[in-house]
C-alpha cells in the first residue's frame, strides 16, 4: 500500500469515528468543538473505541445468537496487536492505533478499560462506593488519563501533576451517566448505585427494574448527586493544569455534564420515569459562552509559539 493509499484510509478511518461521536455522544461532541483542529480527530478515535467495546458488551448481550464476552475479546486481543503493528484494516482500531502511538498514550489504560468491560457481563452490582470506584478505574478514571496526552499540559506542569485531576473528571462523568441511565441498566440487569447505600434508603433491584419512584430512591438519588459533585470539586483545580487552547473544551464538557445533574434535580430525581437531558438550546448556549475564549486562547498560543502548530495527521 503506497502512502497515499494509507493516507486515504486513515483520513477514512478518523471521519468515522467523528461520525460516531456526533451520534452517540452529542454533549461530549459539541465541546471537543472548542478544541485545536489537531487534537479532535484523536478524541474521537478515542471515544468511538470506547464506544464500540462498550456496545459489544451491551447492544451483544441483547441480540440472540450473539456472544459478547468471544467478541469483545476478539476486538480486544485485535486492537493491542494492530496498537504494536501500527495498522488496522478496521477503521475505528486504525485511527486508535494513529492516536496511541502519536501521543505515546500507555496501552495498560487500554487494557484496564476492556478488563472492566468484560467484568460488566458477569457483575450485575457494587457493595458499596468503594466497589465501585475500583470498577470504575477501568471504565472511567483511565479513560481521563487516555484523554490528557491529547489535550495537553500548561508550560512547566507534568502530566503526573494533572493525572489525578483527570481521573476525578473521568469518574464525575461516569456517575453522571450512571445516575441519568438507572432505568436502562436495570433493564439489562445492572445496577451501578452502591449497595449500602441503596439499603440504607430501601431501595431494592426490583424496585429499580420495575420502575417504582419511591421517597427512598428521592433520598438516594439526592446523596449521590452530592457524592458527583464532590468528583467534579475534586476535577475542577486540574482545568487550568491544560494548555491553555484545551481548556474551554473541558470547561463546556463539564458544564454539560453537570448540567445533566441540574437537570434531574429539576426532574425531581425522577429518573426512573424516562431519561433527562440537556436541551438543545442549553447545550448551544454552554458552547457559544465558551467559543470565544477558546479562540482567544488559540490566538495567544499562537502568538507566543508561532511554530508550534501542527497539522491533524488524520
Amino acid at each position: 500500500m503506497n502512502q497515499a493509499e494509507r493516507q486515504r484510509q486513515l483520513d477514512a478511518a478518523y471521519a468515522r469515528c467523528r461520525a460516531i461521536a456526533a451520534e452517540h455522544g452529542k454533549s461530549y461532541f459539541l465541546a471537543t468543538r472548542l478544541l485545536t483542529p489537531d487534537r479532535r480527530p484523536a478524541i474521537h478515535a478515542l471515544y468511538a473505541a470506547a464506544r464500540v467495546a462498550d456496545d459489544i458488551v451491551d447492544v451483544g448481550a441483547d441480540l440472540p445468537g450473539r456472544d459478547p464476552e468471544a467478541e469483545l475479546l476478539a476486538w480486544s486481543q485485535a486492537a493491542l496487536a494492530e496498537v504494536e503493528a501500527g495498522w488496522s484494516d478496521d477503521p475505528v482500531r486504525l485511527a486508535l492505533v494513529h492516536t496511541v502511538r502519536r501521543y505515546d498514550i500507555p496501552l495498560v489504560h487500554f487494557v484496564d478499560f476492556l478488563a472492566a468491560m468484560t467484568s460488566d457481563l458477569d457483575v450485575t452490582g457494587y457493595a458499596d462506593l468503594a466497589a465501585l470506584d475500583r470498577y470504575m478505574w477501568g471504565s472511567a478514571s483511565v479513560i481521563g488519563l487516555q484523554v490528557l496526552p491529547v489535550l495537553g499540559t500548561a508550560e512547566g506542569v507534568p502530566r503526573e501533576e494533572a493525572a489525578p485531576h483527570a481521573i476525578a473528571l473521568g469518574e464525575a462523568f461516569q456517575l453522571t451517566n450512571f445516575l441519568r441511565d438507572v432505568a436502562e441498566d436495570a433493564d439489562r440487569g445492572r445496577v451501578y448505585l452502591p449497595e449500602d447505600m441503596m439499603a440504607a434508603h430501601g431501595v431494592t433491584r426490583e424496585q429499580l427494574a420495575a420502575r417504582q419512584h419511591t421517597p427512598g430512591f428521592t433520598a438516594l438519588m439526592k446523596d449521590m448527586v452530592e457524592v458527583v459533585r464532590r468528583r467534579y470539586d475534586d476535577a475542577a483545580p486540574g482545568t487550568p493544569m491544560l494548555a491553555p487552547e484545551s481548556r474551554d473544551c473541558v470547561r463546556a464538557a463539564t458544564d454539560l455534564y453537570g448540567g445533566i445533574l441540574t437537570e434531574i434535580e429539576r426532574a425531581d430525581y425522577r429518573v426512573l420515569d424516562g431519561r433527562v437531558s440537556v436541551s438543545k438550546p442549553r447545550r448551544l448556549a454552554v458552547f457559544a459562552r465558551r467559543l470565544t475564549a477558546a479562540q482567544l486562547a488559540r490566538v495567544r498560543v499562537t502568538i507566543a509559539h508561532p511554530k508550534s502548530r501542527s497539522s491533524t495527521g488524520a
